[in-house]
């Protein structure tokens, strides 16, 4: 069935990176590179990796739980409704102009502070809000996704995306900035104009699943008395910006250490001896060093706020939770399979033998066989870290010339996020597709031009770079 075209595709690409066993030998780079052999990977194997990935992983698979369950709360409240109602009403006319701020938005976040998993918390919104605007899902999912993409090409201060790059390249945040900024912002130009150009206008009145999007509207018990929006506006806001502020790595892309100490100083706190704020916060995280484990902490806390404010009965909020739980079900199982692809290349690490291969056929840095390896890394490691480090360690022993180093850093992290634009195993591309019930082949059908436009202006950056410094 369609609706589960995006379950298919992470099931396929599971079992073609389970097949490349049976192909390629492993090899690992410690000191020197060295061939393992063949271990292929069977069936069980695969299942007996769960153990890790719920180990290891688990908690995003929690996260996309809540963000489903958080919604079917908001669904109940009814001022949710009321709230996108009012946002059409404000922007009629002028859906292009808050498209595009949306975008600019998640593009900036996901530079500047790496939210680009924190960010699908925000996905159901905004493709809610995009469908009621009168565009299409595949444009809600290129304001969404898309938007992320952008900003982990044009990754600017997010130390936890780019802190492998720092260690094997030993290159700062803030070496060629300059170039960095130039792909972020042609990248959201060229989104932007992709999505105005290509994305208007389906009407969500021909989408026979558009109640899956947009919340039904609920009467309130006086007849003509609207919902109360400003207090649900409020929380929202609230929890974006605490998001945003713990998310940005203040210790590690500012030296800023105010956070940290703060923390320290409340949790150390001892009231006749005892430490009572830090016995009843627990192991919380100061802000810069927050994961999706305090971000669904956050969400737990919101819902329990909104249904006191909105006087909702506790069934109602069971009921609600239970129902949004049921949406990201598929969306959490593409996430798991995702991750099990990380954990079998990582487990069993046959790509090394094909960067190997790539690398050797031009002499020292090259930009093109450079950014294969990188593209191709980006397919096999659904997270940037581990992208990042299945190569770097092996590249950096056979491109040793340091002066390029800046650039490579460069290639790396711009062609990792024009990569998580169409790869299977981008976990806010998936999420997106399995949500809207958008076919990976649409998808790619529609975003097939954009992708090409990165690369290119991406390459034209690369060379630029490389003849100037």
């Amino acid at each position: 069935m369609k609706k589960y075209n995006a379950l298919k595709v992470a099931i396929i690409t599971l079992l073609l990176f389970a097949l490349l066993t049976w192909i390629l030998p492993c090899a690992t780079y410690q000191t020197e590179y060295t061939e393992l052999g063949r271990y292929q990977v069977g069936l069980f194997d695969i299942l007996s990796y769960q153990s890790t990935v719920l180990g290891y992983f688990g908690y995003v698979a929690l996260f996309i739980l809540v963000v489903g369950g958080f919604y079917g709360v908001l669904y109940k409240t009814g001022a949710y409704r009321s709230m996108l109602d009012s946002l059409c009403k404000k922007f009629k006319g002028k859906e292009a102009i808050c498209l595009i701020v949306i975008m600019a938005l998640f593009a900036i976040l996901t530079s500047f502070a790496g939210l680009q998993l924190a960010l699908i918390m925000l996905f159901p919104f905004v493709i809610s809000l995009t469908l009621m605007m009168g565009y299409n899902k595949l444009a809600a999912v290129a304001v969404t996704a898309g938007s992320v993409a952008v900003g982990l090409m044009g990754t600017t201060f997010s130390y936890n995306t780019t802190q492998v790059l720092q260690q094997y390249l030993s290159v700062e945040l803030t070496d060629l900035i300059w170039a960095k900024v130039v792909l972020l912002i042609v990248g959201i130009a060229l989104l932007a104009f992709s999505v105005l150009k290509l994305g208007k206008k389906a009407s969500t009145t021909k989408c026979e699943d558009k109640n899956d999007f947009i919340p039904e509207e609920i009467k309130t018990k006086v007849k003509g008395k609207k919902h109360k929006v400003w207090p649900l506006v409020l929380i929202l806001d609230i929890m974006l910006l605490v998001t945003i502020l713990a998310f940005i790595s203040w210790n590690g892309s500012f030296e800023i250490s105010l956070f940290d100490d703060v923390t320290t100083a409340v949790t150390e706190f001892e009231l006749f001896g005892f430490p009572i704020f830090g016995k009843i916060l627990g192991a919380i995280s100061s802000f810069g060093n927050w994961s999706l484990v305090e971000l669904t902490t956050l969400m737990f806390l919101a819902i329990i706020i909104i249904k006191f404010v909105y006087k909702i009965k506790w069934d109602d909020v069971f009921d609600g939770f239970g129902n949004g739980v049921k949406k990201a079900l598929v969306p959490t199982l593409i996430v798991l399979l995702i991750y099990t692809c990380l954990v079998l290349t990582t487990y069993d690490p046959y790509q090394l033998v094909i960067y190997k291969a790539i690398l050797g056929l031009t002499k020292g840095f090259n930009i093109f066989t450079t950014g294969l390896v990188v593209i191709l890394s980006s397919i096999f490691n659904g997270d940037p870290l581990y992208a990042f480090y299945s190569v770097l360690p092996y590249f950096v022993s056979v491109v040793t010339d340091t002066d390029n180093y800046q650039l490579i850093a460069v290639i790396f992290q711009a062609l990792y996020g024009i990569v998580t634009l169409v790869a299977p195993t981008s976990i806010p591309l998936m999420v997106a597709l399995a949500y809207t019930k958008v076919s990976y082949k649409e998808w790619f059908k529609y975003i097939w031009k954009l992708l090409v436009g990165l690369l290119v202006v991406a390459f034209i950056v690369f060379t630029i770079l490389l003849l100037i410094i």
